[in-house]
């Protein structure tokens, strides 16, 4: 590539507040086990507080947070960055030209893609809940950051692969600590006593195996069609590209969720879980 290298950030990174941090390392171990799986070779990021130089042709990505907490943060590459990164995935040797091309956004997308996937599952554990990342191209944020830092990593010829991070303030007041509600009585509640202890008997089903099934889309047809189906035959299905794909029990929808690349396989990283259909008879 004939861009200039990215300059590296020389300033170590301030005291963020603890959840902020924390959240910020999260995705540094993501990005550094994505690369280290696609490309053979450990990768070692470290995090500075040097905001990168900002340029018109940067390559910005915004991530909506959804579930155990809400808010936005966002994704800034500078081109050189971004084309580094798309080149490891498509396991590219040969220098790129100036700029990134459309082939190598969409395969940048899709390594963010796979890193926000693992910073979704990392992020449960402290966050007390499932948390959903919504990835997606975008333009630099409206909303003033409430902190800024930056992820790089040197490549073996000398360039540094960069990657800004900017919390919303939105994102960063749902990631501060919440205090424990002050307990007014030892005594449960009414609701909590009238609820039924569990049964024992559902342990002994837990090791039961059973198998699910990725559904892309559906599409009817005529019997004939059906029969005239040969090796090179194209059927459309009713889902559009980005539709979330669907997880099916014995047949029966549980999950919708994006397909995600794991080891070489394929996967579902889970957006949202279907609530079971109330029996009939039953309230709501």
């Amino acid at each position: 590539m004939t861009d200039v290298p990215d300059a590296p950030a020389k300033n170590p990174a301030p005291a963020l507040r603890t959840e902020l941090s924390n959240w910020c390392e999260v995705w540094k171990t993501c990005f550094q086990n994505v690369l280290t799986q696609i490309s053979g070779q450990p990768a070692v990021f470290e995090i500075s507080s040097q905001p990168l130089p900002a340029t018109d042709s940067d390559v910005w990505y915004t991530v909506v947070a959804g579930g155990a907490v809400h808010g936005e943060m966002s994704l800034r590459l500078p081109t050189a960055s971004g084309t580094r990164l798309a080149q490891k995935l498509l396991s590219e040797t040969e220098p790129a030209a100036p700029g990134i091309t459309v082939e190598h956004k969409e395969a940048l997308e899709e390594l963010l893609r796979q890193v926000a996937g693992l910073a979704a599952t990392a992020l449960a554990a402290t966050a007390g809940g499932q948390v959903q990342l919504n990835l997606s191209a975008s333009v630099a944020p409206s909303w003033s950051s409430d902190a800024i830092v930056c992820l790089q990593t040197p490549d073996q010829d000398g360039a540094f692969t960069s990657v800004e991070i900017q919390i919303s303030p939105a994102l960063a007041a749902e990631l501060q600590p919440r205090a424990a509600p002050a307990q007014t009585s030892a005594e449960p509640s009414p609701a909590s006593s009238t609820l039924p202890p569990p049964s024992s008997s559902y342990g002994r089903l837990m090791d039961v195996g059973l198998d699910v099934k990725l559904r892309f889309g559906t599409r009817r047809m005529l019997l004939r069609d059906v029969l005239a189906l040969s090796a090179g035959v194209v059927v459309e299905l009713d889902n559009a590209l980005h539709s979330p794909v669907d997880l099916l029990l014995d047949g029966r929808l549980i999950a919708q969720g994006e397909v995600v690349i794991v080891d070489g396989k394929y996967g579902l990283r889970v957006t949202s879980v279907v609530d079971p259909a109330p029996a009939a008879g039953s309230p709501g």
